[in-house]
């Protein structure tokens, strides 16, 4: 959409949960699943990476000394709801840590909300510009007024 995209496949950060493995490379993630626990509760599922650019929230619910936490991705095309502790058992897009676990998930939570905010300010910029360039040709009389106000309302997403 922005143009190419490089796809690093150095791991930048590993980190162990309850029922899974999160590995963060530079443009995606990837949700590997492994173990009894994951067994039980993701199925015979292996992995799944999610692009960065995808990711439009992220949930994070701290462990404590009584229950797991868990790290919660709401993807681009998805329902974006938040969810509870139950639903986040078997949510593909989850995983669940103990409190040992927690301080590596914020660390990871903290690099992709950094990646997001970063992402979401370069796709304000660049609507901008297009709105600026649409505005440009329109009083140039290259394009109508229902053509531009059919880009914009395509730009803005209304």
């Amino acid at each position: 959409m922005f143009g190419w995209i490089t796809m690093s496949k150095q791991v930048l950060m590993k980190v162990e949960g309850h029922n899974g493995q999160l590995e963060l490379f530079e443009n995606k993630i990837r949700i590997t699943r492994k173990g009894f626990v994951a067994l039980v509760t993701q199925g015979l599922k292996e992995s799944k990476e999610i692009l960065t650019e995808h990711i439009l929230d992220i949930q994070f619910m701290k462990a404590s000394l009584f229950t797991n936490g868990y790290i919660h991705f709401a993807l681009s095309g998805g329902k974006g709801k938040k969810i509870g502790f139950w639903q986040a058992e078997s949510d593909e897009n989850t995983i669940i840590f103990t409190i040992k676990q927690q301080p590596a998930f914020e660390k990871i939570k903290d690099i992709l909300d950094m990646k997001i905010s970063n992402s979401k300010k370069r796709i304000i910029e660049l609507s901008k510009l297009k709105l600026e360039e649409l505005t440009l040709l329109r009083d140039m009389k290259i394009i109508s007024e229902e053509e531009f106000q059919a880009e914009k309302k395509q730009l803005l997403g209304t």
